[in-house]
């Protein structure tokens, strides 16, 4: 097994190499003059001057590795981090000339590479933008024509995994829970009757109708089922007619195609990242202390092959059952009288939990989040076992520890805005995180870390951060 090491710590490794060094080679002249001095009666006039020598080396090496780390090292992790953030998130990132005053060269060659590749990008997606802006035309026209259609349509992979639902399936699959890309369609419908129908389907029967009870609800829907010929894959016609609602207005297509593809399925922590989905959420308290103040809102969005899914979100207000203090407004502005009727602080999370399922977790200083909802499972019975990554701590794989790693700070960093009037609300917090995620999963990608085990290997070494913060 390779252990890589940081910059950083290779220098300090450097220095302190350096140091011990010296110290053998004080040691060793002591030793020789040692036998002399003995003889000529000098001992202890000689020992002192030999401490005085093997400290001065040390404060000297000391001294000089500060001096490299704050000038070299750390402008030299900097422009690393400016450059992978700039390639593979496509964030104009400003380098600071001043601090790299002592590398030369480096800096403005970085500046001009990087800008270099801006230029060629921009130029490239001027030449697609034709292609680009005709994809659009034939993916809107093709979502119209489906939504004329008096059928909800839901495609599935071969494991059963939602890939593909257009608007009037997002209100049936609503109905149940909250639509979400890759979910198993067994969330939605029952699977002791649904499955058996998908079962028949084959070479000699592409079609079948089957009655399927909606999952922990009293509706029965009609599907229709189809095999995608020969694709492995299946298709689901919903008849609305089962339903009293109208069709959503607002949602086209909402589709990844990666779950149509055959492959051996590996174990959720070997996973590549861009097959992970990602439910990332942030939520508002009455105050800072999870095992005595209770949560007001909660906000989430899903996060599918690199990108925030539209519509794919949770916005609830939750009631604590107790009185929201003042203070505590003020900074989410929800009062007492926004929460008259809200579902409580158990329910809240026991939605949550079925947001999240079959996603690895994302937030930002999640043990605080995780806290209180750790707490309300004891009464509800959920099992939080989903893996957890903590933007904080992939905030510091990326640029390093010694940055500022708030959400506002990662934020500006990876240029993405929050509206002023969406800050400090769980689900402009969520959604902030959830850009951030997007931005942070393609560099972390390029250093190797692509794999859930191998980000998580990495954000254990920043543990401290969070013990921190809280």
């Amino acid at each position: 097994m390779i252990v890589k090491l940081g910059l950083r710590l290779r220098i300090f490794l450097l220095f302190s190499a350096v140091a011990v060094a010296s110290l053998c080679i004080v040691g060793g002249a002591l030793y020789v003059g040692y036998t002399k001095a003995l003889a000529d009666g000098l001992l202890t006039g000689f020992l002192q001057a030999g401490i005085i020598a093997g400290f001065g080396l040390l404060a000297v090496s000391v001294v000089i590795w500060l001096l490299f780390d704050e000038n070299v090292a750390k402008p030299l992790q900097h422009i690393s981090s400016a450059i992978r953030t700039r390639t593979h998130a496509d964030v104009d990132v400003e380098i600071d000339l001043g601090a790299a005053k002592y590398l030369g060269d480096i800096a403005p060659a970085a500046i001009a590479a990087t800008g270099r590749f801006f230029q060629m990008q921009t130029g490239s997606e001027s030449a697609s933008a034709d292609d680009k802006a005709r994809i659009r035309e034939e993916r809107s026209q093709l979502a119209l024509l489906l939504s004329e259609i008096p059928l909800a349509i839901v495609l599935l992979g071969p494991n059963f995994k939602i890939s593909l639902y257009d608007g009037q399936a997002a209100t049936v699959l609503g109905l149940v829970h909250v639509p979400r890309l890759a979910a198993s369609i067994f969330d939605y419908f029952e699977e002791e009757q649904l499955r058996p129908a998908l079962m028949t389907l084959g070479p000699h029967k592409s079609e079948t109708v089957a009655q399927v009870a909606g999952v922990g609800c009293e509706m029965s829907f009609q599907l229709r089922l189809k095999k995608l010929g020969d694709a492995a894959g299946y298709m689901i016609l919903i008849d609305e007619a089962t339903t009293t609602l109208k069709p959503s207005e607002s949602r086209g297509l909402i589709y990844d195609f990666s779950a149509l593809q055959t492959g051996t399925e590996k174990a959720l922590y070997q996973r590549p990242l861009r097959e992970l989905s990602f439910m990332v959420f942030d939520s508002e308290t009455t105050g800072l202390m999870p095992s005595k103040d209770d949560i007001v809102q909660i906000g989430a969005v899903r996060v599918v092959g690199g990108r925030i899914i539209p519509g794919e979100e949770l916005d609830l207000l939750v009631n604590p059952g107790r009185p929201i203090p003042p203070s505590s407004t003020k900074v989410h502005g929800i009062s007492d009288l926004m929460v008259i009727g809200a579902p409580d602080c158990v329910t809240a999370t026991s939605l949550l939990h079925g947001f999240a399922r079959d996603a690895v977790i994302v937030a930002h200083n999640a043990p605080f989040d995780m806290a209180f909802v750790n707490r309300y499972a004891k009464i509800s019975g959920d099992q939080w076992d989903h893996p957890i990554l903590d933007s904080v701590l992939l905030s510091a794989v990326v640029f390093g520890a010694e940055q500022e790693h708030t959400l506002d700070a990662l934020c500006q960093r990876l240029g993405i805005t929050i509206a002023e009037e969406v800050r400090h609300t769980a689900l402009g917090d969520a959604l902030a995180t959830g850009e951030a995620l997007c931005k942070l999963l393609p560099i972390l990608q390029s250093r190797g870390y692509d794999t859930l085990e191998k980000v998580i290997e990495q954000t254990r070494k920043y543990g401290r951060l969070l013990k921190d913060m809280n």
